[in-house]
C-alpha cells in the first residue's frame, strides 16, 4: 500500500468513478489508475468498486469504509508537509482563499495588501466561487480558508467564526422615483422590477423571507452572482438592485443613489477552515487581519479536537 494508490482511490470517487478523468487529474495513465486499484484490492483482499465490465459504477460497501480512512490519511500527510514548513520556512509557502465575489472585491482589498506587506514571500491566491463551491473545495483541500454567508456554517467537517455583520441596501438611479426617499419600507417595492442576488449567494433567502413573511409577491427579473452586474442593469433603469451594503462605492457608483435599510435583517459572512486540516501561522494571521476580535485558540480547538 501506498500514498499514490490512496490518491488514486479519492480522485477516482472525486471524478464520479470516471478512471480518463480520475487520470488526468493526477497527470499519469489510465491503465496505471486501473492496476494500481488492482494491486490495492489484492493486496487487502477485498474488492473495493462496483464494477460493470471495465466500468467503475460504484463503492462497495469495503470501499465506502475505507474512503473515510484514505481521505483522512491523505490530510495527515499534508500536514505532515505543512508543519514541516512551519518551521523551515515560517513566513514562506502558498495560502488559498476562498471565497465570494462580493468579499474578493469589496472587503478583502485593505486584508489582502496588509497581508502581504506582513508575509511578502507567502504566495497568496484568492479563489471565487458560489458558497457551495467554497465548501467542497475546503472538504476537499483545494482552499485553506474559505469566507462566505451561506453554508459554511451547516457543514460539521468544517470550523468557523464570524468575520462581519451586514445589511443589504436598495440602489436606484438617481432620477428614480424611490431615490428621494431617506426611508423605504417593504411595500414601496413591489411597484418595480427587482434586480438582486441568485438564490444561495449573498443573503438571497433573507430577501425571499422578508418579502413571503410581508405577504407580497415581487417581480424579480434579474437575479446575478455578484453586485457589479446588479448595478450595471440598475444603471440602465431596467430595475431596483437590492445588494449588499459595502458593494456601493461612493466614487465609482455615483450615478446611483444607495438607501440603506433593515427590512431584510442581518447577515453574518463567516470565516472557515476544514477540521483536521492543519493551517499555516500564516493563515491565522490572514484570520486575525479579518477578525480581531475572533477567538482564534477556540477556532484551533474545534479545527483539532484532539490536539
Amino acid at each position: 500500500m501506498n500514498f499514490q494508490q490512496l490518491r488514486i482511490i479519492r480522485e477516482t470517487v472525486r471524478q464520479n468513478f470516471n478512471l480518463t478523468e480520475a487520470s488526468a487529474a493526477l497527470y499519469t495513465s489510465q491503465s496505471g489508475v486501473s492496476k494500481h486499484i488492482k494491486d490495492l484490492e489484492d493486496e487487502l483482499g477485498v474488492q473495493l468498486f462496483i464494477r460493470k465490465g471495465k466500468r467503475l459504477l460504484g463503492l462497495t460497501e469495503p470501499g465506502q469504509s475505507l474512503l473515510g480512512i484514505v481521505e483522512r490519511m491523505l490530510v495527515d500527510a499534508d500536514n505532515i508537509k505543512r508543519l514541516a514548513d512551519d518551521f523551515n520556512k515560517v513566513d514562506e509557502g502558498t495560502l488559498t482563499i476562498a471565497t465570494t465575489h462580493t468579499q474578493a472585491r469589496y472587503v478583502l482589498p485593505p486584508i489582502v495588501n496588509q497581508f502581504k506587506k506582513a508575509f511578502p514571500k507567502v504566495h497568496l491566491i484568492l479563489q471565487q466561487a458560489s458558497p457551495v463551491e467554497i465548501t467542497e473545495m475546503l472538504l476537499q483541500g483545494e482552499a485553506d480558508i474559505g469566507i462566505a454567508t451561506e453554508a459554511l456554517t451547516t457543514e460539521d467537517n468544517l470550523a468557523s467564526v464570524p468575520y462581519y455583520n451586514w445589511q443589504h441596501s436598495i440602489i436606484t438611479p438617481q432620477n428614480h422615483p424611490l431615490a428621494s426617499k431617506d426611508h423605504i419600507e417593504i411595500e414601496d417595492l413591489v411597484d418595480f422590477p427587482i434586480i438582486t442576488y441568485h438564490g444561495g449567494f449573498t443573503g438571497r433567502s433573507k430577501i425571499d423571507t422578508a418579502f413571503d413573511n410581508a405577504g407580497l409577491s415581487v417581480d424579480i427579473v434579474m437575479s446575478a452572482l455578484d453586485a457589479d452586474v446588479i448595478k450595471t442593469y440598475v444603471e440602465l433603469n431596467m430595475g431596483v438592485g437590492i445588494v449588499n451594503a459595502v458593494a456601493y462605492d461612493h466614487e465609482r457608483d455615483y450615478r446611483l443613489k444607495q438607501i440603506k435599510t433593515d427590512i431584510f435583517g442581518v447577515n453574518t459572512t463567516w470565516i472557515a477552515v476544514r477540521k483536521g486540516h492543519l493551517l499555516r501561522g500564516y493563515g491565522y494571521e490572514f484570520i486575525s487581519l479579518c477578525s480581531p476580535d475572533a477567538d482564534i485558540k477556540a477556532l484551533k480547538k474545534v479545527a483539532y479536537p484532539d490536539d
